[in-house]
Protein backbone atom coordinates (compact mmCIF):
# COMPACT_ATOMS: atom_id res chain seq x y z
CA UNK A 1 0.00 0.00 0.00
CA UNK A 2 1.48 3.46 -1.09
CA UNK A 3 1.08 7.11 0.78
CA UNK A 4 0.32 9.62 -0.72
CA UNK A 5 2.64 12.42 -0.09
CA UNK A 6 1.04 15.65 0.71
CA UNK A 7 2.53 18.34 -0.81
CA UNK A 8 3.47 21.39 1.37
CA UNK A 9 1.77 24.60 0.95
CA UNK A 10 2.46 28.06 1.68
CA UNK A 11 3.60 29.09 5.13
CA UNK A 12 2.54 32.48 7.09
CA UNK A 13 3.82 32.37 10.18
CA UNK A 14 3.23 36.69 10.69
CA UNK A 15 0.62 39.53 9.36
CA UNK A 16 1.11 40.38 5.78
CA UNK A 17 3.35 42.97 6.05
CA UNK A 18 5.12 41.55 9.03
CA UNK A 19 7.36 43.92 11.32
CA UNK A 20 10.41 43.79 9.00
CA UNK A 21 8.69 44.05 5.77
CA UNK A 22 7.33 47.26 7.49
CA UNK A 23 10.41 48.74 8.05
CA UNK A 24 11.53 47.59 4.42
CA UNK A 25 8.32 49.03 2.68
CA UNK A 26 9.01 52.57 4.81
CA UNK A 27 12.54 52.93 3.47
CA UNK A 28 11.58 52.26 0.00
CA UNK A 29 9.08 54.77 0.08
CA UNK A 30 11.75 57.28 1.21
CA UNK A 31 14.38 56.16 -1.53
CA UNK A 32 13.16 54.49 -4.16
CA UNK A 33 11.22 56.15 -7.31
CA UNK A 34 7.50 55.65 -6.96
CA UNK A 35 7.42 54.62 -10.95
CA UNK A 36 7.86 50.81 -9.81
CA UNK A 37 4.51 48.91 -10.10
CA UNK A 38 3.95 47.09 -7.02
CA UNK A 39 0.95 44.78 -6.18
CA UNK A 40 1.05 44.01 -2.89
CA UNK A 41 4.02 44.06 0.28
CA UNK A 42 5.84 41.47 -0.88
CA UNK A 43 9.79 41.80 0.22
CA UNK A 44 11.72 38.89 -0.85
CA UNK A 45 14.81 37.51 0.87
CA UNK A 46 15.33 34.37 -0.49
CA UNK A 47 13.57 31.70 -2.88
CA UNK A 48 14.26 28.14 -3.54
CA UNK A 49 11.77 26.25 -6.60
CA UNK A 50 8.89 28.10 -6.37
CA UNK A 51 8.91 28.68 -3.08
CA UNK A 52 9.68 32.03 -2.05
CA UNK A 53 10.88 34.08 1.55
CA UNK A 54 10.08 37.12 2.92
CA UNK A 55 12.17 39.05 5.43
CA UNK A 56 10.04 38.07 8.16
CA UNK A 57 9.99 33.85 7.66
CA UNK A 58 6.64 33.79 5.63
CA UNK A 59 7.08 31.28 2.76
CA UNK A 60 5.08 31.80 -0.59
CA UNK A 61 4.40 30.05 -3.56
CA UNK A 62 5.45 31.84 -6.38
CA UNK A 63 3.12 32.15 -9.36
CA UNK A 64 4.43 34.75 -11.20
CA UNK A 65 8.22 33.47 -11.15
CA UNK A 66 9.63 37.21 -11.02
CA UNK A 67 7.36 38.05 -13.79
CA UNK A 68 7.94 34.73 -15.90
CA UNK A 69 11.37 35.03 -15.71
CA UNK A 70 12.89 32.47 -13.08
CA UNK A 71 11.76 29.29 -15.37
CA UNK A 72 13.56 26.75 -14.11
CA UNK A 73 12.98 27.98 -10.27
CA UNK A 74 14.48 29.86 -7.59
CA UNK A 75 18.35 29.37 -7.21
CA UNK A 76 18.18 25.80 -9.48
CA UNK A 77 21.54 24.36 -7.44
CA UNK A 78 23.15 24.27 -11.31
CA UNK A 79 22.21 27.22 -12.68
CA UNK A 80 23.50 28.69 -8.90
CA UNK A 81 26.66 26.52 -9.46
CA UNK A 82 27.73 27.84 -13.08
CA UNK A 83 27.35 31.18 -12.16
CA UNK A 84 28.98 30.91 -9.10
CA UNK A 85 31.83 28.84 -11.11
CA UNK A 86 31.88 31.46 -14.05
CA UNK A 87 32.10 34.55 -11.19
CA UNK A 88 35.25 32.61 -9.71
CA UNK A 89 36.90 33.12 -13.68
CA UNK A 90 35.88 36.09 -15.37
CA UNK A 91 33.46 38.33 -14.37
CA UNK A 92 33.60 41.24 -17.20
CA UNK A 93 35.53 42.17 -20.46
CA UNK A 94 33.01 43.34 -22.79
CA UNK A 95 31.94 41.28 -25.35
CA UNK A 96 31.67 44.42 -27.60
CA UNK A 97 35.41 44.68 -28.02
CA UNK A 98 36.75 41.27 -27.05
CA UNK A 99 35.80 37.38 -27.36
CA UNK A 100 34.23 35.44 -25.45
CA UNK A 101 33.65 31.83 -25.96
CA UNK A 102 30.42 31.55 -23.76
CA UNK A 103 28.80 33.75 -26.40
CA UNK A 104 29.28 31.17 -29.12
CA UNK A 105 28.61 28.26 -27.11
CA UNK A 106 25.05 29.92 -26.61
CA UNK A 107 24.49 31.35 -29.87
CA UNK A 108 25.27 27.91 -31.68
CA UNK A 109 22.33 26.00 -28.73
CA UNK A 110 19.94 28.88 -29.27
CA UNK A 111 20.35 28.50 -33.58
CA UNK A 112 19.92 24.84 -32.48
CA UNK A 113 16.03 25.35 -31.31
CA UNK A 114 14.99 28.66 -32.99
CA UNK A 115 11.64 29.23 -34.51
CA UNK A 116 12.74 29.40 -38.36
CA UNK A 117 15.91 28.11 -40.26
CA UNK A 118 19.36 29.05 -40.15
CA UNK A 119 21.42 30.29 -40.58
CA UNK A 120 21.10 32.16 -37.62
CA UNK A 121 23.32 35.60 -36.60
CA UNK A 122 22.88 36.76 -32.56
CA UNK A 123 23.20 39.90 -30.86
CA UNK A 124 23.36 40.10 -26.65
CA UNK A 125 21.87 42.69 -24.66
CA UNK A 126 20.91 42.84 -20.90
CA UNK A 127 16.94 42.95 -21.20
CA UNK A 128 14.45 42.42 -23.01
CA UNK A 129 13.36 46.28 -23.79
CA UNK A 130 17.33 45.99 -25.40
CA UNK A 131 16.52 43.16 -27.40
CA UNK A 132 13.40 44.77 -28.90
CA UNK A 133 15.64 48.03 -29.33
CA UNK A 134 17.99 46.04 -31.26
CA UNK A 135 15.51 44.46 -33.80
CA UNK A 136 13.94 48.07 -34.10
CA UNK A 137 17.58 49.19 -35.29
CA UNK A 138 18.30 45.77 -37.38
CA UNK A 139 14.73 45.79 -39.15
CA UNK A 140 15.41 49.35 -40.60
CA UNK A 141 19.24 48.87 -41.35
CA UNK A 142 18.53 46.00 -43.17
CA UNK A 143 15.28 47.04 -45.17
CA UNK A 144 16.28 51.11 -45.65
CA UNK A 145 12.80 51.29 -44.52
CA UNK A 146 11.44 53.73 -42.06
CA UNK A 147 8.29 52.34 -40.77
CA UNK A 148 7.24 49.82 -38.63
CA UNK A 149 3.62 48.05 -37.99
CA UNK A 150 3.17 47.49 -34.30
CA UNK A 151 -0.18 46.43 -32.44
CA UNK A 152 -2.86 47.69 -29.65
CA UNK A 153 -2.47 45.86 -26.50
CA UNK A 154 1.16 45.40 -27.35
CA UNK A 155 3.91 45.73 -24.70
CA UNK A 156 7.63 45.73 -26.27
CA UNK A 157 9.45 47.42 -22.87
CA UNK A 158 10.03 50.94 -21.70
CA UNK A 159 13.40 52.79 -23.33
CA UNK A 160 12.46 55.20 -25.46
CA UNK A 161 12.59 53.15 -29.20
CA UNK A 162 10.59 50.17 -27.78
CA UNK A 163 8.45 52.81 -25.88
CA UNK A 164 7.52 53.40 -29.40
CA UNK A 165 5.98 50.24 -30.44
CA UNK A 166 4.18 49.81 -26.66
CA UNK A 167 0.66 50.36 -26.75
CA UNK A 168 -0.79 48.79 -23.36
CA UNK A 169 -1.70 51.03 -20.94
CA UNK A 170 -1.40 54.94 -21.16
CA UNK A 171 0.31 56.13 -18.43
CA UNK A 172 3.53 53.84 -19.87
CA UNK A 173 3.79 57.10 -22.54
CA UNK A 174 2.21 60.08 -20.66
CA UNK A 175 4.17 62.94 -20.61
CA UNK A 176 7.83 61.12 -22.63
CA UNK A 177 6.50 62.34 -26.05
CA UNK A 178 8.05 62.45 -28.28
CA UNK A 179 8.65 59.36 -29.12
CA UNK A 180 10.39 57.71 -32.25
CA UNK A 181 8.57 58.12 -35.38
CA UNK A 182 7.51 55.75 -38.00
CA UNK A 183 5.53 53.50 -35.84
CA UNK A 184 1.46 52.72 -36.75
CA UNK A 185 -0.80 50.73 -34.28
CA UNK A 186 -3.56 48.66 -35.37
CA UNK A 187 -5.98 45.65 -33.79
CA UNK A 188 -4.57 42.64 -32.38
CA UNK A 189 -7.14 39.75 -32.61
CA UNK A 190 -8.72 39.93 -29.31
CA UNK A 191 -10.94 37.00 -29.95
CA UNK A 192 -12.93 37.22 -26.74
CA UNK A 193 -13.86 40.75 -27.11
CA UNK A 194 -13.59 40.93 -30.60
CA UNK A 195 -16.00 38.61 -31.62
CA UNK A 196 -19.43 36.90 -29.76
CA UNK A 197 -19.90 33.74 -31.77
CA UNK A 198 -18.18 30.39 -32.15
CA UNK A 199 -14.95 29.17 -33.85
CA UNK A 200 -15.81 30.87 -37.47
CA UNK A 201 -16.47 33.86 -36.24
CA UNK A 202 -13.62 34.09 -34.19
CA UNK A 203 -11.68 33.00 -37.50
CA UNK A 204 -13.03 35.86 -39.37
CA UNK A 205 -12.09 38.24 -37.10
CA UNK A 206 -8.34 37.01 -36.81
CA UNK A 207 -8.39 37.34 -40.28
CA UNK A 208 -9.90 40.84 -40.54
CA UNK A 209 -7.40 42.45 -38.05
CA UNK A 210 -4.29 41.45 -40.19
CA UNK A 211 -5.75 41.75 -43.46
CA UNK A 212 -6.58 45.75 -42.29
CA UNK A 213 -3.10 45.88 -43.05
CA UNK A 214 -3.43 45.73 -46.52
CA UNK A 215 -7.03 46.57 -46.81
CA UNK A 216 -6.85 49.79 -45.32
CA UNK A 217 -3.33 50.80 -44.03
CA UNK A 218 -1.80 50.00 -47.52
CA UNK A 219 -4.41 51.95 -49.36
CA UNK A 220 -4.43 54.96 -46.93
CA UNK A 221 -1.36 56.20 -44.89
CA UNK A 222 1.38 53.55 -45.14
CA UNK A 223 3.26 52.88 -48.46
CA UNK A 224 4.05 48.91 -48.29
CA UNK A 225 7.68 49.22 -49.36
CA UNK A 226 8.15 51.75 -46.89
CA UNK A 227 7.51 49.68 -43.78
CA UNK A 228 10.14 47.77 -42.38
CA UNK A 229 8.71 45.41 -40.24
CA UNK A 230 5.92 44.05 -38.01
CA UNK A 231 5.93 43.40 -34.41
CA UNK A 232 3.85 40.90 -32.92
CA UNK A 233 3.84 38.82 -29.54
CA UNK A 234 2.40 35.19 -30.30
CA UNK A 235 0.75 35.93 -27.10
CA UNK A 236 0.39 39.75 -25.64
CA UNK A 237 1.47 39.70 -22.19
CA UNK A 238 1.09 42.28 -20.67
CA UNK A 239 -1.78 43.40 -23.02
CA UNK A 240 -3.38 40.52 -21.19
CA UNK A 241 -2.22 37.11 -22.13
CA UNK A 242 -3.98 36.91 -25.25
CA UNK A 243 -3.01 34.24 -27.62
CA UNK A 244 -2.53 35.18 -31.37
CA UNK A 245 -4.73 32.60 -33.36
CA UNK A 246 -2.62 30.73 -36.26
CA UNK A 247 -4.35 32.04 -38.91
CA UNK A 248 -3.25 35.55 -37.52
CA UNK A 249 0.07 34.73 -37.50
CA UNK A 250 -0.14 32.97 -40.96
CA UNK A 251 -1.98 35.87 -42.43
CA UNK A 252 1.09 38.31 -41.09
CA UNK A 253 3.57 35.78 -42.51
CA UNK A 254 1.92 35.85 -46.30
CA UNK A 255 1.82 39.89 -45.99
CA UNK A 256 5.62 40.26 -45.53
CA UNK A 257 6.34 37.85 -47.87
CA UNK A 258 4.51 39.48 -50.25
CA UNK A 259 5.79 42.77 -49.31
CA UNK A 260 9.44 42.26 -48.29
CA UNK A 261 8.49 43.25 -44.42
CA UNK A 262 10.32 41.38 -41.81
CA UNK A 263 8.82 39.97 -39.12
CA UNK A 264 9.45 40.19 -35.81
CA UNK A 265 7.89 38.13 -32.94
CA UNK A 266 8.38 39.35 -28.97
CA UNK A 267 9.38 36.25 -27.36
CA UNK A 268 10.12 38.41 -24.72
CA UNK A 269 8.19 36.65 -22.36
CA UNK A 270 6.04 33.74 -23.79
CA UNK A 271 9.81 32.03 -24.94
CA UNK A 272 12.07 29.67 -23.39
CA UNK A 273 9.73 27.17 -22.83
CA UNK A 274 6.38 28.63 -21.07
CA UNK A 275 4.18 27.70 -23.46
CA UNK A 276 5.43 24.11 -23.79
CA UNK A 277 7.85 24.69 -27.01
CA UNK A 278 10.82 26.71 -26.82
CA UNK A 279 8.80 29.82 -28.47
CA UNK A 280 5.20 30.65 -28.82
CA UNK A 281 5.49 30.76 -32.34
CA UNK A 282 6.28 27.30 -32.68
CA UNK A 283 1.85 26.74 -32.13
CA UNK A 284 1.43 28.07 -35.23
CA UNK A 285 4.10 26.84 -37.54
CA UNK A 286 4.98 30.47 -38.81
CA UNK A 287 8.76 31.33 -39.37
CA UNK A 288 9.96 34.93 -38.39
CA UNK A 289 12.50 36.51 -39.40
CA UNK A 290 13.86 38.14 -36.10
CA UNK A 291 12.74 36.88 -32.35
CA UNK A 292 13.43 38.50 -28.88
CA UNK A 293 13.97 37.12 -25.80
CA UNK A 294 15.18 37.69 -22.42
CA UNK A 295 13.35 36.89 -19.07
CA UNK A 296 13.45 33.07 -18.48
CA UNK A 297 17.02 32.65 -21.09
CA UNK A 298 18.97 32.76 -17.74
CA UNK A 299 16.47 32.07 -14.65
CA UNK A 300 16.76 35.67 -13.47
CA UNK A 301 20.48 36.85 -14.47
CA UNK A 302 19.70 40.10 -16.81
CA UNK A 303 20.20 38.99 -20.09
CA UNK A 304 18.38 39.63 -23.71
CA UNK A 305 18.99 38.31 -27.26
CA UNK A 306 18.07 39.55 -30.69
CA UNK A 307 18.03 36.04 -32.28
CA UNK A 308 17.79 36.66 -36.60
CA UNK A 309 18.10 34.98 -40.30
CA UNK A 310 22.09 35.17 -40.79
CA UNK A 311 21.00 37.64 -43.89
CA UNK A 312 19.03 40.09 -42.18
CA UNK A 313 21.73 40.51 -39.63
CA UNK A 314 24.06 42.54 -42.18
CA UNK A 315 25.23 45.75 -40.37
CA UNK A 316 28.90 46.59 -39.42
CA UNK A 317 30.93 47.10 -36.71
CA UNK A 318 29.71 50.31 -34.84
CA UNK A 319 26.24 49.77 -35.86
CA UNK A 320 25.02 48.75 -32.29
CA UNK A 321 26.51 47.33 -29.50
CA UNK A 322 26.47 46.81 -25.50
CA UNK A 323 29.09 46.76 -23.08
CA UNK A 324 27.71 44.26 -20.59
CA UNK A 325 25.06 42.42 -23.02
CA UNK A 326 26.68 38.66 -23.20
CA UNK A 327 28.28 39.22 -20.08
CA UNK A 328 30.29 36.14 -19.04
CA UNK A 329 28.01 34.57 -15.77
CA UNK A 330 24.40 35.62 -17.46
CA UNK A 331 25.80 33.54 -20.20
CA UNK A 332 27.07 30.94 -18.19
CA UNK A 333 23.31 30.99 -16.38
CA UNK A 334 21.50 31.08 -19.73
CA UNK A 335 23.88 27.82 -20.87
CA UNK A 336 22.70 25.77 -17.50
CA UNK A 337 19.19 26.83 -18.07
CA UNK A 338 19.17 25.15 -20.78
CA UNK A 339 20.72 22.50 -20.05
CA UNK A 340 18.12 21.81 -17.03
CA UNK A 341 15.00 22.63 -19.23
CA UNK A 342 16.34 19.86 -21.55
CA UNK A 343 17.53 17.11 -18.80
CA UNK A 344 14.47 17.80 -16.68
CA UNK A 345 12.33 17.76 -19.53
CA UNK A 346 10.32 21.33 -18.35
CA UNK A 347 8.88 21.71 -21.82
CA UNK A 348 7.08 18.43 -21.90
CA UNK A 349 6.08 19.32 -18.23
CA UNK A 350 5.06 23.38 -19.04
CA UNK A 351 2.56 21.67 -21.61
CA UNK A 352 1.16 19.51 -19.24
CA UNK A 353 0.92 21.11 -15.82
CA UNK A 354 -0.86 24.00 -17.98
CA UNK A 355 -3.03 22.05 -20.13
CA UNK A 356 -3.92 20.39 -16.40
CA UNK A 357 -4.32 23.86 -14.57
CA UNK A 358 -6.81 25.42 -17.71
CA UNK A 359 -8.70 22.34 -17.67
CA UNK A 360 -9.54 22.81 -14.00
CA UNK A 361 -10.43 26.34 -14.17
CA UNK A 362 -12.31 25.89 -18.12
CA UNK A 363 -15.72 26.21 -16.20
CA UNK A 364 -15.03 29.47 -13.96
CA UNK A 365 -17.21 31.22 -16.43
CA UNK A 366 -20.10 29.46 -15.78
CA UNK A 367 -19.47 29.19 -12.17
CA UNK A 368 -18.09 32.74 -11.34
CA UNK A 369 -19.92 35.80 -12.52
CA UNK A 370 -16.98 38.01 -12.36
CA UNK A 371 -15.01 35.57 -14.44
CA UNK A 372 -15.10 36.26 -18.11
CA UNK A 373 -12.29 33.84 -20.24
CA UNK A 374 -9.24 30.96 -19.41
CA UNK A 375 -7.11 31.15 -22.10
CA UNK A 376 -3.67 30.72 -22.42
CA UNK A 377 -0.51 28.06 -23.07
CA UNK A 378 1.31 25.90 -21.77
CA UNK A 379 2.53 27.99 -18.18
CA UNK A 380 0.96 31.18 -19.83
CA UNK A 381 -2.22 31.57 -18.60
CA UNK A 382 -4.94 34.62 -18.17
CA UNK A 383 -7.82 34.95 -16.57
CA UNK A 384 -9.89 37.21 -16.77
CA UNK A 385 -12.06 39.36 -14.68
CA UNK A 386 -15.05 41.34 -15.67
CA UNK A 387 -17.29 43.51 -13.47
CA UNK A 388 -20.28 41.81 -16.29
CA UNK A 389 -20.10 38.42 -18.47
CA UNK A 390 -22.81 40.08 -20.95
CA UNK A 391 -21.05 43.79 -21.61
CA UNK A 392 -17.30 42.11 -20.48
CA UNK A 393 -16.67 45.39 -18.66
CA UNK A 394 -13.49 44.99 -17.80
CA UNK A 395 -13.12 44.58 -13.56
CA UNK A 396 -10.21 46.25 -12.75
CA UNK A 397 -10.63 46.61 -9.16
CA UNK A 398 -12.15 43.07 -8.65
CA UNK A 399 -9.19 41.95 -10.75
CA UNK A 400 -6.90 43.69 -8.28
CA UNK A 401 -8.65 42.39 -5.02
CA UNK A 402 -8.42 39.14 -6.05
CA UNK A 403 -4.62 39.34 -6.44
CA UNK A 404 -4.16 40.90 -2.93
CA UNK A 405 -6.45 38.32 -1.63
CA UNK A 406 -4.46 35.49 -3.13
CA UNK A 407 -1.54 37.10 -1.52
CA UNK A 408 -2.66 36.96 1.79
CA UNK A 409 -3.38 33.10 1.39
CA UNK A 410 -0.02 32.88 0.59
CA UNK A 411 0.24 32.66 -3.69
CA UNK A 412 1.85 35.29 -5.55
CA UNK A 413 -0.03 36.34 -8.44
CA UNK A 414 0.21 39.25 -10.54
CA UNK A 415 -2.39 41.39 -13.12
CA UNK A 416 -1.61 41.90 -16.68
CA UNK A 417 -3.71 43.57 -19.19
CA UNK A 418 -6.93 45.77 -18.17
CA UNK A 419 -8.25 43.11 -16.02
CA UNK A 420 -6.58 39.84 -16.37
CA UNK A 421 -4.83 37.62 -13.52
CA UNK A 422 -1.36 36.11 -15.04
CA UNK A 423 -0.37 32.91 -13.91
CA UNK A 424 3.20 32.10 -15.16
CA UNK A 425 4.49 29.80 -12.44
CA UNK A 426 8.29 27.95 -13.17
CA UNK A 427 8.72 25.50 -15.15
CA UNK A 428 9.09 22.90 -12.58
CA UNK A 429 5.79 23.51 -11.19
CA UNK A 430 4.31 20.07 -10.24
CA UNK A 431 0.34 19.43 -10.42
CA UNK A 432 0.41 18.81 -6.85
CA UNK A 433 1.75 22.50 -6.13
CA UNK A 434 -0.78 23.87 -9.31
CA UNK A 435 -3.66 22.38 -7.46
CA UNK A 436 -2.63 24.70 -4.09
CA UNK A 437 -2.68 27.22 -5.78
CA UNK A 438 -5.32 27.03 -8.01
CA UNK A 439 -7.30 26.51 -5.11
CA UNK A 440 -6.51 29.63 -3.19
CA UNK A 441 -7.32 31.48 -6.33
CA UNK A 442 -10.85 30.28 -6.54
CA UNK A 443 -11.16 31.26 -3.32
CA UNK A 444 -9.83 34.60 -3.72
CA UNK A 445 -12.53 34.81 -6.66
CA UNK A 446 -15.23 33.56 -4.68
CA UNK A 447 -14.54 36.20 -1.54
CA UNK A 448 -14.24 38.72 -3.98
CA UNK A 449 -17.31 38.02 -6.23
CA UNK A 450 -19.93 37.95 -3.20
CA UNK A 451 -19.07 41.70 -2.95
CA UNK A 452 -20.10 42.45 -6.71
Amino acid sequence: MTTKTLIAGPKLKTTIPGPNAKRILAGDDQYISPSYTRSYPMVAKRGRGIVVEDVDGNEFFDFSAGIAVTSTGHCHPEVVAAIQKQAGELIHMSGTDFYYEGMVTLAERLSKIAPMPGPHKIYYGNSGAEAIECALKLARYHTKRQQIIAFLGAFHGRTMGALSLTASKPQQKRRFAPLVPGVTHIRYPDVYRGCAGGPQDAEKFALGCARYIEDKLFKTVLAPEEVAAIFVEPIQGEGGYVVAPTIFMQELRRICDKHGILLVVDEVQSGVGRTGKWFAVEHTGVHPDIVCMAKGIASGMPLGVTMSKADVMDWIPGSHASTFGGNPVCIAAALATLDVIEKEGLLRNSQEVGDYMRKRMEDWPKKHKIVGDVRGRGLMIGVEIVKDQKTREYGASERDRIVEAAFERGILFLGCGPSTIRIAPPLIVTKDEADVAIDALEEAIAVVEKNV
